[in-house]
């Protein structure tokens, strides 16, 4: 079976040539228009879709594939783009940049090219006229197969500027420049630190979006992106489906996910997943003081920020000593990132203040001002662990400025990990504990998910039996 989803990608000449401005831009002249718009993300990004939930109000969603078989992100598109208008899908980095220097691997390009997606190309044309056709004619001709169907120029210097690359690449390229931006136009994407993703949910950067709204109605011919997206072909669907619609009918334990300013990455597969297996979600803020639900089978403790509240986070005994009481009574854990930098012994900052933490697992984290790792991972496990199998595989990523120092004599390394640069050992388990700096897509492995559901299932089991409830 086959639909209709119009879609457009909006892919840059590289990191900076202002993809993210023109995406949060078209979406919220498009949402002015009363269309609904689905935001989608190229690769694995937790910050910019945040930006697309704030100017759509609907679930961000990431493309990816690497970490996922191409069925599967195919999928996850037809599933988030259902009841849309139109998807405006966000690249990364460059068009071609991904996994392997040497093909497409894990690009926008290879996204463009399995959702038969045309693109927008944003060209930072500044210092340039003529030269930008070059620039264009170089993308179109690298792959000839990806549909470079207009362009978007940033940073001219004026109208009669943008006039000259336009008159040069539409020469040259055969393809229509659908319009411009120019230079200092008082549009600043704010720092990702801490609080955006909290900014963005009390409405505090509807002034940007706004701001930037005006920007593409002024300098781009809506009109015809939303005719280019039109010119997208039906997408059929898999003839094997991962999701199958919906939270499971009868819910078996409940597993409390920690959402807040300090953790709130997850992949949104991640938790369907879960859900999908019979889990019933519930949420609390370690850093709003929460103890973990009493109800709760199992805690699933993402990514964030937790560096930047580590003050907050060690004043809170109370949270810290039910989580490690509970964790003591057998509760199942897995934290991924930030949660497991919570759950070590100390957390020290960049002015070098050393803050007390969880102390569940024997290591301590210092905070860098460089960054200590950054792309994609193969995860194999070690030995049998909470939600794995010796020598079971799960794909991945790692994004962090910290350095975690562990015991040395017998510390329970969880993975070996494969990226560009090697392999090495990473994460920390113990019999109901997992752990890692790796973000795991669990829809790489859905084994992964299930198996975490049955283990919480295991627990509430055996928790009933003690209280004589079962």
């Amino acid at each position: 079976m086959s639909e209709n989803r119009n879609r457009i990608i909006i892919a840059g000449t590289g990191s900076g040539a202002g993809k993210t401005t023109v995406t949060i831009g078209l979406m919220a002249a498009l949402k002015r228009r009363g269309l609904r718009v689905q935001g989608f993300k190229c690769g694995p990004d937790y910050i910019d879709p945040t930006y697309h939930t704030a100017v759509t109000s609907r679930p961000p969603c990431n493309l990816d594939t690497w970490m996922l078989p191409y069925d599967i992100m195919r999928e996850i598109f037809l599933r988030a783009s259902e009841g849309a208008d139109l998807s405006v899908i966000e690249g990364v980095m460059g068009l071609y940049d991904g996994k392997d220097p040497l093909s497409n691997t894990g690009s926008t390009a290879e996204i463009s090219s399995l959702l038969e997606s045309p693109v927008i190309l944003v060209v930072n044309a500044q210092s340039m006229a003529r030269s930008a056709a070059a620039v264009v004619l170089g993308y179109q001709k690298l792959d000839e197969s990806i549909r470079i169907a207009g362009v978007i120029v940033n940073k001219c210097g004026s109208k009669g500027h943008y006039q000259l690359v336009k008159a040069a690449i539409e020469q040259e390229c055969g393809i229509p420049v659908v319009g411009w931006l120019g230079r200092d136009e008082g549009l600043s994407i704010p720092e990702r630190h801490l609080g955006l993703v909290p900014a963005i949910e009390r409405g505090e950067l509807d002034g940007l979006f706004e701001r930037a709204a005006d920007l593409i109605e002024g300098g781009v011919d809506i009109e015809l992106v939303l005719s280019l997206a039109g010119t997208a072909p039906a997408l059929a669907w898999p003839k094997e489906r991962l999701f199958t619609g919906g939270p499971h009918q009868n819910p078996g334990p409940a597993i409390a996910v920690a959402r807040d300013a300090a953790f709130n990455f997850y992949y949104r597969e991640n938790l369907e997943l879960l859900e999908q297996f019979g889990a019933r979600l519930v949420y609390f803020s370690p850093l709003a003081g929460d103890t973990v639900p009493g109800d709760a089978d199992g805690v699933y403790l993402g990514g964030g920020f937790p560096e930047e509240f580590a003050a907050e986070l060690a004043a809170d005994q109370r949270v810290k000593r039910d989580l490690q009481a509970r964790v003591q009574e057998g509760l199942p854990i897995f934290a991924e990132c930030g949660g497991y930098m919570y759950l070590t012994r100390s957390i020290t900052d960049r002015a070098g203040a050393a803050h007390a933490m969880v102390g569940l697992i024997p290591a301590d984290v210092t905070m860098q001002d460089k960054l200590a790792a950054l792309g994609y991972r193969e995860a194999t496990a070690l030995q049998d662990c909470l939600l794995m199998e010796a020598g079971e595989v799960i794909r991945g990523h790692e994004f962090h400025y910290s350095k975690l120092t562990a015991d040395q004599e017998n510390y329970p390394y969880l993975y070996e990990t494969k990226g560009l640069r090697g392999t090495g050992l990473e994460g920390y388990h113990s019999e109901n504990v997992m752990a890692g700096y790796t973000h795991l897509h669990f829809a790489s492995n859905p084994n992964v998910a299930e198996r975490f559901v049955q283990r919480c299932l295991q627990y509430s089991r055996k928790r009933g039996e003690a209280s004589g409830t079962v």
